[in-house]
């Protein structure tokens, strides 16, 4: 059995997920797109203190500057689960990346998508609104996930236009769902979860998220490539090439955090419209009361 917990930005995932971890014997797989990145380490939350002897996969295994794909989380995912499950252990995904999680909970297998040269420099001239408008040609937006810049819109197409080119491959992408998983939400009204991202957007500046990002930058990741991750790397950057002032990144960058948090609850919502169940429990549960529900909820699942 696979045992997912996930949920919005600042509501306490990993912490639950440690603690059942300890519980279970388990062993955690990160359901993040942007803690596969090393050198991004504020930016993206990681927390590895959190872990303490607790085993996890898929955190740091890139490096900043590469652009990390589904394809390659969904290979990582089923590989990380394998050997876990082999050791006898309990594997636990933690994340908030919708898009990840929904894609191993409904066993999409997705073929690499090579680069495609002739394409890229043919969309190089067109602006984010033209982009989306030709994404919107292949398929439906779910989120904006996908046209968040330019490159992000841009990759986009070049894999739309390659299963289009490709239709052979389509029988390969089709969903065989996981019938053993237990899908736990973590659950926070509204006025808690602004509060939280707000101080927890406080707390990474004053540990030094803007020395994170310089010095990713004189390491020589170019800007662009780091504005490409968007949330925390699009707006520090911009702060520190001088198009921001520090006031105007906190600003928007809280926003942009705000609606994140916003649109990652309507992926879930939707997740539950398409037929994945979760089970949602407060986010103010101490760690022994979310263990115990999880149990619980695991052994009526079993039973």
């Amino acid at each position: 059995m696979l045992i997912v917990i996930t949920g919005p930005t600042a509501s306490g995932k990993t912490g639950k997920a440690v603690a059942l971890a300890r519980a279970l014997d388990g062993e955690i797989i990160s359901a993040d797109s942007r803690q596969v990145y090393r050198g991004m380490d504020l930016g993206t939350g990681k927390d590895l203190d959190e872990y303490g002897h607790v085993p996890y996969h898929l955190i740091d295994i890139c490096p900043a500057g590469y652009k990390y794909n589904l394809h390659e989380f969904l290979r990582d995912e089923q590989q990380a689960c394998d050997e876990i499950e082999a050791r006898g252990r309990q594997p636990i995904m933690c994340g908030g990346t919708g898009l990840y999680v929904e894609s191993v909970l409904k066993g999409i297998k997705l073929p690499p998508v090579p680069c495609n040269p002739e394409l890229r420099e043919q969309l190089a001239t067109k602006s984010l609104d033209e982009l989306t408008a030709l994404l919107k040609q292949y398929k439906t937006l779910r989120n904006n996930s996908d046209i968040d810049t330019c490159q992000r819109a841009t990759r986009a197409i070049e894999i739309c236009k390659y299963y289009h080119d490709h239709p052979h491959l389509k029988a390969a992408t089709q969903p065989h769902p996981l019938r053993d998983a237990l899908v736990i939400g973590v659950m926070i009204d509204r006025e808690s979860r602004r509060r939280r991202i707000t101080q927890r957007l406080e707390a990474r500046l004053e540990a030094g998220m803007v020395d994170e990002v310089r010095r990713l930058i004189d390491s020589g990741i170019p800007p662009a490539d780091l504005i490409y991750y968007g949330l925390e790397y699009k707006y520090v950057t911009l702060h520190v090439i001088g198009q921001l002032t520090r006031d105007e990144m906190f600003a928007q960058l809280e926003t942009a955090i705000h609606r994140f948090a916003k649109r990652q609850m309507t992926w879930f919502r939707g997740m539950e419209r398409r037929g994945t169940p979760i089970n949602w429990l407060p986010y103010d549960l101490s760690n022994d009361d979310f263990v115990a529900a999880v149990l619980d909820l695991k052994a009526k699942m079993q039973s």
